[in-house]
């Protein structure tokens, strides 16, 4: 009997091991730095499929990882911030925003400088998720064994046991869109980050480029950029009597152009070196985005004519008398004149480029990618007319189409502006500019391009126009098509084509988390007590305990949403899945819904706080769903969704993230069945 009870505990408790999901293996080791200084390393080795957030992924998206140190201060001191290895970045539809992440593995690195004599061990918790189709939310506790000589200034590295258990709980990320981010870790991972990454992720970079490089074209057009081309060109051919010689100096000009806006990149590669969390730290910096606002807003008004952005003349003159001296120097310099001098037709792009990107928390490489495009696009005409000068003739005259251009590209700057301020106000959680308010403001700023474009509105420097040009003809009605396309925003659609911009559905003025739409469904005279409006107004509770009174009191059974605030695949299932009628009629009639948000991190009250069966402390709402999700139905994925009976019995088999409409619909009418028989 011995071995058959033996046989059956080894059996429960394979059982339980497989039922409770742990991608991530974690090991931790400390390095010992030549000045003395203590470096805690944490590893984790991530199953096949499966992906863990950032530290520095975008708060608006999903929920970033966050790495304690206990006891900093007292018996040691934390030096910089808990760097990072190579991460992967990819636009999810979803939330609107670049999410980061690490796949397969992740290190990270965490300096300390030992303040009290005989410490022997540093203890940490990297509180995280990790998703596939499922998430799972986690916190791992890791102990550090110290050197016994740390303080003193010595080189070799030192390997420890990692203490602790993983129980994950994450969500999973649903991207479409890809991009590339690879923030550097440390010194000695530089050469890791610096490494390609796969063709999937490389595609971001390379629309950067594109839309960089439609940008400098377009700055071609301005009053600044467009007469010149023909003059510099015919300049450089035209000086000597060698013709070779002049278009190679033409094309060597344009080439400058290209070389000074790369390097207007450089000084960023070096900030990110001193701190690899710099472009994280800027994408999310309240101050930053609230000054990239005002600099599209002067740079719009300046479009639209009120007045010049220059650059200081006695810099101009300098570097105009620079360009006499000959030579390639000559050139660099002639090319930096003309960068100085139409400044205030360029500034606004090259502003644009440093604001969009720094903002994408894309890294310098990144950068320096869209300067290089936007260099490129300024320098082109000159490259192409000076290796064909016959194709000037065929040039448009100067004209006060130049200033059009211009203004339209005030109308861009200023509805751009408003995403710099959206990211502070999502930050900062001011509720100035919703979702509603910032589709309007784009709504009206592109219905006034519109108008401009008809010639029903003018500006200061704009010409006596007695017609409309076909081609602002065609531009004003791509414009008012995409104002009209704005319009049902107002009221909750989706709008695919500008995700990336307003902000997410969630933050917005409609009392439910879909952006205003809405279903019908029971009013909010009738909403029982400690209920909540949920997506497309269907009541639901976040408290199991209060749900389930509720549910015997009317007699329905329970529906538990195990989901998560900042989950994306519970979004797809809610919009596309829940939206069904079919589905959303027997949410609304059929069962009770308990919403529990496995990623709340707002923090339990004292008397609520506890310690579960696995050993992890419970001190947020989060925690103690997820513990609850655990310990009850043996599973910690998101979304995962529950029917039971009035005794707290299953109806039937639950079921994860599932996308299929039909096979959801079934899967609910068969529980609301069983109950009812």
């Amino acid at each position: 009997m011995n071995r058959i009870g033996t046989l059956l505990l080894f059996l429960l408790v394979s059982l339980a091991s497989w039922a409770q999901i742990k991608p991530v293996k974690w090991s931790s080791r400390t390095e010992k730095s030549a000045s003395g200084e203590i470096v805690l390393v944490i590893e984790g080795k991530i199953d096949e499929g499966w992906h863990v957030y950032s530290q520095f992924t975008d708060e608006n998206g999903s929920l970033p990882m966050i790495v304690t140190f206990k006891g900093a201060g007292k018996g040691y001191q934390l030096i910089g911030k808990t760097t990072e290895s190579k991460t992967i970045k990819k636009y999810s539809d979803v939330f609107g925003v670049d999410e980061t992440f690490f796949e397969h593995n992740l290190v990270l690195r965490q300096k300390i400088k030992v303040l009290k004599p005989g410490l022997t061990t540093v203890s940490a918790l990297v509180d995280y998720q990790v998703c596939q189709e499922s998430c799972i939310n986690d916190k791992e506790n890791i102990t550090f064994t110290l050197p016994t000589d740390a303080g003193q200034t010595v080189a070799p590295a030192m390997e420890t046991p990692l203490t602790g258990t993983t129980d994950t709980i994450t969500e999973t990320t649903s991207t479409d869109t890809v991009a590339e981010a690879t923030p550097a870790s440390s010194p000695t991972e530089a050469k890791a980050v610096a490494e390609d990454t796969t063709k999937g992720e490389k595609k971001d970079p390379w629309l950067i480029f594109l839309f960089s490089l439609l940008g400098g074209v377009v700055m071609t057009f301005t009053p600044c950029v467009f007469p010149m081309i023909p003059m510099t060109v015919s300049f450089f051919i035209k000086r000597t009597s060698n013709k070779a010689k002049g278009k190679f100096d033409a094309f060597t000009y344009g080439a400058f152009i290209v070389l000074i806006y790369v390097l207007i990149s450089v000084p960023f590669h070096i900030f990110e070196k001193l701190d690899p969390g710099i472009f994280s730290d800027i994408s999310t910096n309240v101050p930053l985005n609230l000054f990239f606002f005002l600099i599209f807003v002067v740079f719009a008004i300046s479009f639209f004519g009120a007045f010049e952005i220059t650059m200081p003349s006695r810099l101009a003159n300098r570097v105009d008398n620079a360009s006499n001296s000959g030579g390639v120097t000559g050139i660099f310099f002639m090319a930096l004149t003309l960068i100085i001098v139409s400044f205030s037709c360029t500034g606004p792009a090259l502003g644009g480029t440093l604001g969009t990107v720094l903002s994408t928390d894309g890294g310098a490489w990144l950068l320096t990618i869209a300067m290089f495009g936007l260099g490129l696009g300024l320098a082109a005409p000159f490259m192409i007319f000076a290796l064909f000068p016959r194709l000037m003739s065929n040039m448009p005259k100067s004209g006060g189409w130049l200033n059009s251009v211009k203004v339209v590209f005030g109308f861009v700057e200023l509805a751009l502006a408003l995403k710099f301020f959206s990211n502070a106000d999502l930050v900062s959680e001011w509720h100035i500019l919703e979702r509603e308010v910032f589709i309007a403001f784009w709504i009206a700023i592109f219905a006034a391009m519109t108008l401009y474009l008809f010639g029903k509105l003018k500006l200061p420097h704009d010409d006596n126009r007695t017609h409309v040009s076909v081609t602002s003809m065609v531009l004003g009605l791509i414009s008012l098509t995409f104002t009209v396309y704005l319009i049902p925003g107002l009221w909750g659609a989706p709008l695919k084509l500008i995700s990336a911009f307003p902000p997410p559905p969630t933050y917005s003025e409609s009392p439910n988390g879909l952006g205003g739409v809405s279903s019908g469904g029971e009013s909010k005279q009738a909403l029982p007590e400690h209920a909540v409006y949920g997506v497309y107004d269907i009541v639901s509770f976040e408290d199991y305990e209060e749900g389930l009174a509720y549910a015997r009191k009317v007699n329905k059974p329970v529906f538990i949403d195990f989901t998560g605030k900042a989950c994306t695949n519970c979004r797809l299932t809610e919009t596309k899945v829940w939206s069904d009628p079919r589905i959303l009629k027997m949410l609304k009639e059929d069962v009770v819904l308990i919403s529990l948000y496995g990623d709340w991190r707002k923090d339990l009250p004292e008397n609520e706080r506890y310690v579960s069966k696995t050993g992890k402390e419970i001190v947020t709402i989060g925690d103690k769903w997820s513990d609850f999700q655990l310990e009850r139905f043996k599973n910690n994925t998101r979304p995962y969704y529950v029917l039971i009976g009035l005794d707290e019995k299953p109806l039937n088999t639950p079921i994860p993230y599932t996308p299929n409409i039909e096979e959801y619909y079934n899967w609910i009418k068969d529980g609301i069945s069983k109950f009812k028989k």
